[in-house]
């Protein structure tokens, strides 16, 4: 039997929907919902049936932050956005793929995925540093197995094809008496790659501009720290979420909105009044000037000094900083519901004597990260629910979240054409 309470529900979402995207009025919104369980129900699946054109139009991306809504609750559920993020946004934008310190060496390499393409970097013998897609010329099997490690060689473990460090095709098993193959034009397929700082970028789209291009003001914003020559690497920690990597990077750009409630130790160093918000081409710069007395929490106080500087770098890359400590965040989707945090610690003493606080540092930000993801996966729940279309964004904390979603409006739209 229908519960006419829930259908009535139901239909006023569809009512508020149409009214805060006047865009769909051409559908018929206030048609009810029949189904016979309330718990799969996904936003305005039924009664129409959507392409991706419709959900992105949901957005307004040219109103001011003042007048500017959420991007949509579809779009973080949706498989359509999801396939186009992959395509549109990760394999058309400069992506973090692994650390500098990774492939100093001559041989050295590291496997990555980007856009649901496995990938290796490689220091070549002649020191030039070169990226590739994993995959086999002969029948598409992972060349590479390991995460990282240093090789002369590379020999695909399904048919025994090598290839040279530099991708080049050396060998091929038992392939004698096959017409028209030219080995020269069977190595690996190369894949743009560049350096910055002690990060490695790859980007799958041929035509995409430079790297340098691509970070605009950024190295000018973190020159001043001077990353490499005074920070090293420590440590790696992965964290799952069950939530859309844009709920992650949704959370990380509210300008410290939701810090002092929820994560109290935090709060309890960061001078919240003065804490800026400053937005560039692709990028976003979050700051506040750090200070501890009687009730700050001794673990934060000891480990979180000076000023705190977080650099979100669009799409998916943080840089956390604070004095003599610093780490990474890279998120990656996993599916429309789950994604994958990537920590990468640095210090700038790694030395045994400093271990003690090296460690004691890690479980600060580890406490911050399971907050974070408790809200995160709480709002993922809560976007599905028929109770929420979109928010509003504070014009004082969420310029950040508004240049994120005006920034990924266009390569969507851009990418469905």
């Amino acid at each position: 039997m229908e519960d006419p309470e829930l259908l009535g529900t139901v239909n006023r979402r569809c009512v508020v929907f149409s009214l805060l995207f006047p865009r769909l009025s051409r559908y018929e919104l206030s048609q009810p919902v029949k189904r016979s369980a309330h718990k799969d129900l996904r936003p305005l699946e039924q009664p129409m049936q959507r392409n991706v054109r419709d959900i992105l139009n949901l957005y307004n991306p040219n109103d001011p932050l003042d007048r500017a809504w959420t991007i949509p609750s579809p779009w973080y559920f949706d498989p359509a956005i999801g396939e186009l993020e992959q395509q549109g946004v990760f394999a058309k934008s400069w992506q973090v793929a692994g650390r500098a310190d990774q492939v100093r060496g001559k041989g050295d390499f590291f496997t990555a995925d980007l856009a649901g393409e496995p990938l290796v970097v490689a220091r070549g013998e002649d020191g030039q540093l070169r990226a590739f897609y994993n995959v086999c010329r002969h029948h598409a099997a992972a060349v590479v197995t390991e995460a990282q490690g240093c090789a002369k060689q590379f020999r695909c473990p399904y048919h025994g094809w090598t290839y040279g460090i530099d991708g080049a095709l050396k060998g091929m098993v038992e392939f004698e008496g096959v017409c028209d193959f030219d080995r020269a034009k069977n190595g690996l397929v190369p894949v743009r790659v560049d350096t910055w700082e002690n990060f490695v970028f790859v980007n799958l789209d041929g035509n995409a501009p430079p790297l340098r291009d691509f970070l605009g003001a950024i190295p000018g914003i973190v020159a001043p720290l001077q990353l490499t020559k005074k920070l090293k690497y420590f440590d790696r920690r992965v964290y799952t979420l069950n939530c859309n990597w844009k709920v992650y990077v949704d959370n990380y750009l509210d300008g410290g909105y939701h810090v002092p409630h929820a994560h109290k130790g935090l709060s309890s160093v960061i001078e919240y009044t003065k804490y800026t918000i400053e937005n560039f081409d692709r990028a976003c710069l979050q700051s506040s000037p750090l200070s501890s007395g009687a009730k700050s929490e001794s673990g934060v106080a000891a480990t979180r000094q000076g000023r705190a500087f977080y650099l979100w770098i669009y799409p998916n890359f943080m840089i956390n900083a604070y004095e003599g400590v610093m780490d990474t965040n890279l998120v990656l989707p996993l599916g429309v519901d789950k994604c994958a945090v990537v920590f990468d610690y640095y210090f700038s003493d790694i030395s045994k004597k400093a271990l003690k606080k090296n460690r004691a540092s890690i479980k600060v930000s580890e406490k911050v990260q399971e907050e974070d993801e408790a809200i995160c996966d709480s709002v993922q729940r809560g976007l599905a629910s028929r109770a929420y279309v979109a928010g509003r964004l504070s014009v004082r904390r969420e310029a950040g979240e508004h240049l994120f979603h005006r920034l990924l409006h266009a390569d969507l739209t851009h990418a469905a054409k």
